[in-house]
Protein backbone atom coordinates (compact mmCIF):
# COMPACT_ATOMS: atom_id res chain seq x y z
CA UNK A 1 0.00 0.00 0.00
CA UNK A 2 2.79 2.45 0.88
CA UNK A 3 4.56 1.66 -2.37
CA UNK A 4 1.39 2.36 -4.37
CA UNK A 5 0.84 5.62 -2.47
CA UNK A 6 4.41 6.75 -3.19
CA UNK A 7 4.00 6.01 -6.89
CA UNK A 8 0.69 7.84 -7.06
CA UNK A 9 2.18 10.90 -5.37
CA UNK A 10 5.16 10.87 -7.75
CA UNK A 11 2.84 10.56 -10.72
CA UNK A 12 0.56 13.33 -9.53
CA UNK A 13 3.62 15.59 -9.26
CA UNK A 14 4.84 14.65 -12.75
CA UNK A 15 4.26 18.02 -14.43
CA UNK A 16 5.76 19.82 -11.45
CA UNK A 17 8.79 17.58 -11.46
CA UNK A 18 9.18 18.31 -15.15
CA UNK A 19 10.15 21.87 -14.29
CA UNK A 20 11.86 23.26 -11.21
CA UNK A 21 9.87 26.46 -11.52
CA UNK A 22 6.65 24.63 -10.84
CA UNK A 23 8.24 22.80 -7.93
CA UNK A 24 8.98 26.15 -6.34
CA UNK A 25 5.45 27.36 -6.90
CA UNK A 26 3.76 24.27 -5.58
CA UNK A 27 5.98 24.37 -2.52
CA UNK A 28 4.57 27.80 -1.70
CA UNK A 29 1.08 26.31 -1.46
CA UNK A 30 2.31 24.24 1.47
CA UNK A 31 4.25 27.06 3.07
CA UNK A 32 2.98 26.65 6.63
CA UNK A 33 4.14 23.02 6.89
CA UNK A 34 7.43 23.84 5.20
CA UNK A 35 8.17 26.58 7.74
CA UNK A 36 7.65 24.11 10.60
CA UNK A 37 9.78 21.37 9.03
CA UNK A 38 12.64 23.63 7.90
CA UNK A 39 15.35 24.00 10.49
CA UNK A 40 17.49 26.51 8.60
CA UNK A 41 17.36 28.84 5.61
CA UNK A 42 20.74 27.57 4.44
CA UNK A 43 22.61 24.32 4.01
CA UNK A 44 26.21 23.50 3.18
CA UNK A 45 28.59 20.59 2.90
CA UNK A 46 32.26 19.98 2.29
CA UNK A 47 33.32 16.95 0.27
CA UNK A 48 36.70 15.33 -0.19
CA UNK A 49 37.45 12.68 -2.80
CA UNK A 50 40.51 10.67 -3.76
CA UNK A 51 40.91 8.04 -6.42
CA UNK A 52 42.88 6.49 -9.23
CA UNK A 53 42.26 6.89 -12.96
CA UNK A 54 43.50 4.37 -15.53
CA UNK A 55 44.14 6.08 -18.87
CA UNK A 56 43.92 4.48 -22.32
CA UNK A 57 47.61 5.10 -22.99
CA UNK A 58 48.47 2.76 -20.11
CA UNK A 59 49.32 5.50 -17.61
CA UNK A 60 47.58 5.97 -14.29
CA UNK A 61 46.78 9.13 -12.38
CA UNK A 62 46.08 9.75 -8.70
CA UNK A 63 43.37 12.38 -8.37
CA UNK A 64 42.07 14.38 -5.42
CA UNK A 65 39.19 16.81 -5.11
CA UNK A 66 37.92 19.16 -2.40
CA UNK A 67 34.48 20.74 -2.84
CA UNK A 68 32.38 23.26 -0.93
CA UNK A 69 28.66 23.52 -1.71
CA UNK A 70 26.44 26.24 -0.20
CA UNK A 71 22.70 26.84 -0.65
CA UNK A 72 20.48 29.59 0.74
CA UNK A 73 16.70 29.92 0.39
CA UNK A 74 15.46 32.75 2.62
CA UNK A 75 12.39 34.93 2.92
CA UNK A 76 13.60 38.49 3.38
CA UNK A 77 10.17 40.18 3.54
CA UNK A 78 6.50 39.23 3.09
CA UNK A 79 6.21 37.90 -0.46
CA UNK A 80 9.96 38.21 -1.18
CA UNK A 81 12.50 35.36 -1.34
CA UNK A 82 16.26 35.15 -2.04
CA UNK A 83 17.80 31.98 -3.48
CA UNK A 84 21.54 31.41 -3.76
CA UNK A 85 23.47 28.22 -4.61
CA UNK A 86 27.21 27.99 -5.28
CA UNK A 87 29.82 25.25 -5.59
CA UNK A 88 33.62 25.49 -5.49
CA UNK A 89 35.70 22.53 -6.72
CA UNK A 90 39.48 22.24 -6.26
CA UNK A 91 41.31 19.47 -8.17
CA UNK A 92 44.77 17.90 -7.95
CA UNK A 93 46.08 15.23 -10.32
CA UNK A 94 49.53 13.84 -11.08
CA UNK A 95 49.18 12.62 -14.72
CA UNK A 96 49.52 15.11 -16.22
CA UNK A 97 50.55 17.08 -13.13
CA UNK A 98 47.89 19.71 -12.65
CA UNK A 99 46.16 21.77 -9.98
CA UNK A 100 43.12 23.87 -10.74
CA UNK A 101 39.86 25.13 -9.31
CA UNK A 102 36.49 26.11 -10.71
CA UNK A 103 33.55 27.90 -9.15
CA UNK A 104 30.00 27.26 -10.34
CA UNK A 105 27.36 29.87 -9.50
CA UNK A 106 24.38 27.55 -9.74
CA UNK A 107 21.63 29.98 -8.76
CA UNK A 108 21.27 33.56 -7.54
CA UNK A 109 17.81 35.08 -7.90
CA UNK A 110 15.14 37.17 -6.22
CA UNK A 111 11.58 35.84 -6.08
CA UNK A 112 8.37 37.82 -5.62
CA UNK A 113 4.99 36.26 -4.78
CA UNK A 114 2.65 38.89 -6.18
CA UNK A 115 -0.42 36.80 -5.28
CA UNK A 116 -1.05 33.30 -4.00
CA UNK A 117 -1.27 32.14 -7.63
CA UNK A 118 1.30 34.42 -9.27
CA UNK A 119 5.09 34.39 -8.86
CA UNK A 120 7.95 36.28 -10.51
CA UNK A 121 11.68 35.44 -10.33
CA UNK A 122 14.67 37.43 -11.61
CA UNK A 123 18.32 36.33 -11.70
CA UNK A 124 20.32 33.20 -12.43
CA UNK A 125 18.02 30.16 -12.29
CA UNK A 126 18.83 26.51 -12.97
CA UNK A 127 15.77 25.47 -15.01
CA UNK A 128 15.56 21.69 -15.51
CA UNK A 129 12.81 20.32 -17.74
CA UNK A 130 11.86 16.71 -18.42
CA UNK A 131 10.49 13.53 -16.85
CA UNK A 132 13.12 11.14 -18.24
CA UNK A 133 16.19 10.06 -16.27
CA UNK A 134 19.10 9.54 -18.65
CA UNK A 135 18.30 11.79 -21.63
CA UNK A 136 16.04 14.86 -21.51
CA UNK A 137 15.06 16.28 -24.93
CA UNK A 138 13.11 19.12 -23.27
CA UNK A 139 15.97 20.17 -20.97
CA UNK A 140 16.63 23.12 -23.25
CA UNK A 141 18.81 25.09 -20.81
CA UNK A 142 21.51 22.44 -20.33
CA UNK A 143 23.74 23.76 -23.14
CA UNK A 144 26.98 25.17 -21.71
CA UNK A 145 25.71 24.81 -18.15
CA UNK A 146 28.28 22.34 -16.73
CA UNK A 147 31.57 23.92 -15.64
CA UNK A 148 32.78 21.13 -13.37
CA UNK A 149 31.74 17.49 -13.88
CA UNK A 150 32.40 15.48 -10.73
CA UNK A 151 30.16 12.46 -11.45
CA UNK A 152 28.55 10.63 -14.37
CA UNK A 153 25.30 10.33 -12.40
CA UNK A 154 22.55 12.20 -14.34
CA UNK A 155 21.19 13.72 -11.12
CA UNK A 156 24.61 15.25 -10.36
CA UNK A 157 24.94 16.64 -13.88
CA UNK A 158 21.58 18.40 -13.62
CA UNK A 159 22.02 19.75 -10.10
CA UNK A 160 25.68 20.82 -10.17
CA UNK A 161 25.46 23.18 -13.11
CA UNK A 162 25.08 26.92 -13.55
CA UNK A 163 21.70 28.40 -14.29
CA UNK A 164 20.85 31.01 -16.91
CA UNK A 165 20.08 34.64 -16.18
CA UNK A 166 16.38 35.16 -16.84
CA UNK A 167 13.06 36.71 -15.90
CA UNK A 168 10.49 34.04 -15.05
CA UNK A 169 6.78 34.27 -14.29
CA UNK A 170 4.39 31.56 -13.11
CA UNK A 171 0.62 31.44 -12.82
CA UNK A 172 -1.12 28.61 -10.94
CA UNK A 173 -4.62 27.22 -10.70
CA UNK A 174 -6.09 24.15 -9.02
CA UNK A 175 -5.46 21.74 -11.91
CA UNK A 176 -2.48 23.22 -13.69
CA UNK A 177 -0.01 26.01 -14.31
CA UNK A 178 1.69 28.09 -16.97
CA UNK A 179 5.29 29.31 -16.85
CA UNK A 180 6.97 31.82 -19.13
CA UNK A 181 10.59 32.94 -19.09
CA UNK A 182 12.92 35.17 -21.08
CA UNK A 183 16.71 34.68 -21.01
CA UNK A 184 18.59 37.49 -22.85
CA UNK A 185 22.00 37.53 -24.47
CA UNK A 186 24.53 39.07 -22.08
CA UNK A 187 27.90 38.00 -23.54
CA UNK A 188 29.24 36.43 -26.72
CA UNK A 189 31.92 34.07 -25.41
CA UNK A 190 32.35 31.73 -22.48
CA UNK A 191 34.97 32.61 -19.85
CA UNK A 192 36.64 29.56 -18.23
CA UNK A 193 38.36 31.58 -15.49
CA UNK A 194 37.94 29.87 -12.12
CA UNK A 195 35.88 32.56 -10.38
CA UNK A 196 34.12 34.07 -13.39
CA UNK A 197 30.29 33.76 -13.36
CA UNK A 198 30.60 32.75 -17.03
CA UNK A 199 27.35 34.23 -18.30
CA UNK A 200 28.78 33.84 -21.80
CA UNK A 201 28.28 30.08 -21.52
CA UNK A 202 24.59 30.30 -20.65
CA UNK A 203 23.50 33.71 -21.96
CA UNK A 204 25.22 33.98 -25.33
CA UNK A 205 21.93 34.25 -27.25
CA UNK A 206 18.35 35.38 -26.66
CA UNK A 207 15.99 32.59 -25.56
CA UNK A 208 12.44 32.17 -24.28
CA UNK A 209 10.29 29.29 -23.05
CA UNK A 210 6.59 28.67 -22.37
CA UNK A 211 5.46 25.64 -20.35
CA UNK A 212 1.82 24.67 -19.78
CA UNK A 213 0.53 21.85 -17.54
CA UNK A 214 -3.07 20.78 -17.12
CA UNK A 215 -4.63 17.87 -15.25
CA UNK A 216 -7.03 16.19 -17.68
CA UNK A 217 -8.03 13.29 -15.43
CA UNK A 218 -6.77 11.34 -12.41
CA UNK A 219 -3.20 10.29 -13.14
CA UNK A 220 -3.09 12.12 -16.50
CA UNK A 221 -1.39 15.53 -16.33
CA UNK A 222 0.69 16.20 -19.45
CA UNK A 223 2.99 19.15 -19.96
CA UNK A 224 3.49 21.05 -23.22
CA UNK A 225 6.45 23.33 -23.94
CA UNK A 226 7.44 25.82 -26.62
CA UNK A 227 11.09 26.92 -26.79
CA UNK A 228 12.84 29.43 -29.04
CA UNK A 229 16.43 30.60 -29.23
CA UNK A 230 18.00 33.24 -31.42
CA UNK A 231 18.86 32.08 -34.92
CA UNK A 232 16.99 28.75 -34.73
CA UNK A 233 13.36 27.72 -35.32
CA UNK A 234 11.05 27.15 -32.36
CA UNK A 235 10.95 23.69 -30.75
CA UNK A 236 7.88 22.01 -29.25
CA UNK A 237 8.10 19.70 -26.24
CA UNK A 238 5.93 17.22 -24.37
CA UNK A 239 6.23 15.42 -21.00
CA UNK A 240 4.00 12.71 -19.55
CA UNK A 241 4.18 10.14 -16.73
CA UNK A 242 1.61 7.34 -16.34
CA UNK A 243 0.98 4.79 -13.61
CA UNK A 244 0.99 1.36 -15.30
CA UNK A 245 0.34 -0.68 -12.14
CA UNK A 246 1.08 -0.63 -8.42
CA UNK A 247 4.81 -0.97 -9.08
CA UNK A 248 5.47 0.62 -12.48
CA UNK A 249 5.47 4.14 -13.89
CA UNK A 250 5.93 4.86 -17.61
CA UNK A 251 7.32 8.13 -18.94
CA UNK A 252 7.55 9.81 -22.35
CA UNK A 253 9.53 12.94 -23.17
CA UNK A 254 9.61 14.39 -26.70
CA UNK A 255 10.94 17.47 -28.44
CA UNK A 256 10.65 18.28 -32.12
CA UNK A 257 10.96 21.04 -34.68
CA UNK A 258 13.05 22.26 -37.57
CA UNK A 259 16.72 22.46 -36.62
CA UNK A 260 20.20 21.76 -38.00
CA UNK A 261 21.93 18.54 -37.01
CA UNK A 262 24.61 18.61 -34.32
CA UNK A 263 27.23 17.89 -37.00
CA UNK A 264 26.04 20.91 -39.00
CA UNK A 265 26.37 23.11 -35.93
CA UNK A 266 29.92 21.82 -35.34
CA UNK A 267 31.01 22.33 -38.96
CA UNK A 268 28.96 25.47 -39.72
CA UNK A 269 26.88 24.06 -42.55
CA UNK A 270 23.12 24.22 -43.02
CA UNK A 271 21.05 21.03 -43.15
CA UNK A 272 17.96 22.33 -41.35
CA UNK A 273 15.08 19.84 -41.34
CA UNK A 274 12.37 18.65 -38.98
CA UNK A 275 14.00 16.50 -36.28
CA UNK A 276 12.61 14.53 -33.37
CA UNK A 277 14.19 13.75 -30.01
CA UNK A 278 12.58 11.17 -27.75
CA UNK A 279 13.13 9.44 -24.43
CA UNK A 280 10.67 6.77 -23.26
CA UNK A 281 10.92 4.25 -20.46
CA UNK A 282 9.62 2.43 -17.42
CA UNK A 283 10.49 2.60 -13.73
CA UNK A 284 9.73 -0.43 -11.56
CA UNK A 285 9.83 -0.07 -7.77
CA UNK A 286 9.81 -3.14 -5.53
CA UNK A 287 8.71 -3.36 -1.90
CA UNK A 288 12.39 -3.84 -0.97
CA UNK A 289 13.11 -0.21 -2.10
CA UNK A 290 14.75 -1.47 -5.28
CA UNK A 291 14.04 0.78 -8.26
CA UNK A 292 14.91 -0.05 -11.88
CA UNK A 293 14.60 2.41 -14.78
CA UNK A 294 14.96 1.31 -18.41
CA UNK A 295 14.94 3.98 -21.10
CA UNK A 296 15.05 4.02 -24.91
CA UNK A 297 16.60 7.21 -26.31
CA UNK A 298 16.49 8.76 -29.79
CA UNK A 299 18.29 11.85 -31.09
CA UNK A 300 17.18 12.79 -34.59
CA UNK A 301 19.92 15.44 -34.75
CA UNK A 302 22.68 12.83 -34.32
CA UNK A 303 24.61 11.00 -37.02
CA UNK A 304 23.36 7.81 -38.65
CA UNK A 305 25.27 4.63 -37.80
CA UNK A 306 27.21 4.60 -41.09
CA UNK A 307 28.06 8.32 -40.84
CA UNK A 308 29.34 7.94 -37.28
CA UNK A 309 31.45 4.92 -38.23
CA UNK A 310 33.06 6.62 -41.25
CA UNK A 311 33.65 10.09 -39.75
CA UNK A 312 36.92 9.52 -37.79
CA UNK A 313 38.50 7.83 -40.83
CA UNK A 314 37.36 10.27 -43.51
CA UNK A 315 37.37 13.56 -41.58
CA UNK A 316 39.29 13.37 -38.29
CA UNK A 317 39.22 17.15 -37.75
CA UNK A 318 35.44 17.24 -38.21
CA UNK A 319 35.19 14.28 -35.84
CA UNK A 320 37.07 16.24 -33.15
CA UNK A 321 34.90 19.33 -33.68
CA UNK A 322 31.78 17.18 -33.50
CA UNK A 323 32.75 15.67 -30.17
CA UNK A 324 33.53 19.13 -28.76
CA UNK A 325 30.11 20.40 -29.83
CA UNK A 326 28.42 17.33 -28.34
CA UNK A 327 30.05 18.02 -24.99
CA UNK A 328 28.70 21.58 -24.93
CA UNK A 329 25.20 20.50 -25.97
CA UNK A 330 25.23 17.35 -23.78
CA UNK A 331 23.78 15.43 -26.73
CA UNK A 332 24.15 11.87 -28.01
CA UNK A 333 26.46 11.52 -31.06
CA UNK A 334 24.26 8.93 -32.79
CA UNK A 335 20.53 8.35 -33.23
CA UNK A 336 19.79 5.50 -30.81
CA UNK A 337 20.86 4.57 -27.30
CA UNK A 338 19.54 2.65 -24.29
CA UNK A 339 19.89 3.53 -20.64
CA UNK A 340 19.61 1.54 -17.42
CA UNK A 341 19.58 2.92 -13.88
CA UNK A 342 19.21 0.82 -10.73
CA UNK A 343 18.86 2.24 -7.23
CA UNK A 344 18.48 0.21 -4.03
CA UNK A 345 17.91 2.09 -0.78
CA UNK A 346 18.80 0.38 2.51
CA UNK A 347 20.43 -2.39 0.52
CA UNK A 348 21.63 -5.32 2.66
CA UNK A 349 21.88 -3.03 5.72
CA UNK A 350 20.15 0.18 6.80
CA UNK A 351 21.53 3.47 5.49
CA UNK A 352 23.44 1.77 2.64
CA UNK A 353 22.37 2.78 -0.86
CA UNK A 354 23.59 1.01 -4.01
CA UNK A 355 23.30 2.71 -7.42
CA UNK A 356 24.27 1.48 -10.87
CA UNK A 357 24.03 2.96 -14.36
CA UNK A 358 24.75 1.81 -17.91
CA UNK A 359 24.65 3.95 -21.07
CA UNK A 360 24.83 1.82 -24.22
CA UNK A 361 25.30 3.28 -27.70
CA UNK A 362 23.46 1.03 -30.19
CA UNK A 363 25.48 2.30 -33.17
CA UNK A 364 29.02 1.48 -32.02
CA UNK A 365 28.22 -0.85 -29.06
CA UNK A 366 30.27 1.26 -26.64
CA UNK A 367 29.21 1.60 -23.01
CA UNK A 368 29.60 3.74 -19.93
CA UNK A 369 29.18 1.72 -16.72
CA UNK A 370 28.99 3.36 -13.30
CA UNK A 371 28.55 1.94 -9.79
CA UNK A 372 28.22 3.60 -6.40
CA UNK A 373 27.88 2.40 -2.80
CA UNK A 374 26.88 5.20 -0.40
CA UNK A 375 26.50 4.93 3.39
CA UNK A 376 24.59 7.64 5.24
CA UNK A 377 25.61 8.80 8.71
CA UNK A 378 23.83 11.44 10.77
CA UNK A 379 25.90 14.34 9.42
CA UNK A 380 28.00 12.68 6.73
CA UNK A 381 27.99 10.42 3.66
CA UNK A 382 30.70 7.91 2.76
CA UNK A 383 30.82 6.62 -0.82
CA UNK A 384 32.82 4.46 -3.19
CA UNK A 385 32.39 4.96 -6.95
CA UNK A 386 33.62 3.00 -9.98
CA UNK A 387 33.37 3.90 -13.67
CA UNK A 388 34.33 2.08 -16.88
CA UNK A 389 34.33 3.46 -20.45
CA UNK A 390 34.44 0.57 -22.92
CA UNK A 391 34.38 0.40 -26.72
CA UNK A 392 36.49 0.66 -29.86
CA UNK A 393 38.98 3.57 -30.15
CA UNK A 394 36.68 6.02 -31.98
CA UNK A 395 33.38 5.00 -30.40
CA UNK A 396 31.39 7.31 -28.10
CA UNK A 397 32.84 5.95 -24.85
CA UNK A 398 35.88 4.11 -26.20
CA UNK A 399 37.44 7.40 -27.33
CA UNK A 400 37.45 8.83 -23.81
CA UNK A 401 40.95 9.28 -22.45
CA UNK A 402 39.82 7.78 -19.16
CA UNK A 403 39.32 4.02 -19.40
CA UNK A 404 38.54 3.18 -15.79
CA UNK A 405 38.34 5.11 -12.52
CA UNK A 406 37.68 4.42 -8.87
CA UNK A 407 37.30 6.96 -6.09
CA UNK A 408 36.32 7.18 -2.44
CA UNK A 409 34.64 10.26 -1.06
CA UNK A 410 33.38 11.68 2.21
CA UNK A 411 30.76 14.42 2.49
CA UNK A 412 30.25 16.33 5.73
CA UNK A 413 27.13 18.45 6.26
CA UNK A 414 27.11 21.67 8.28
Amino acid sequence: MMRRLALLLALAAGPALAQDAELDALRLADEAQAEVARTSDWSAFIEGAAGRTFLRNGATSWDQRLSLDVQLDKRVAPGWRVVFADRLDLFWQDEPARQHGINTLKEAYLGWQARDDLLVDLGRINVRNGVATGYNPTDYFRTGANRSIISADPASLKKNRQGSVMLRGQALWDSGSVTGLVSPKLASQSNPAALNPDVGATNNRDRWLLAFSQKLSDGFSPQWLLYKEEGLPAQAGFNLSLLVNDSTVAHVEWSGGRSPSVFAQATQIDDTAFRNRLSAGLTYTAASKLSVTVEAQYNGAGLRDDEWSALPRTAPLAYARYRTRLQALQEMPTRKSVFLYVSWQDALIRHLDLNAMVRHNLADRSRLSWLEARYHLDRADLALQWQLNSGTPFSEFGAAGQRRAIQALARFFF
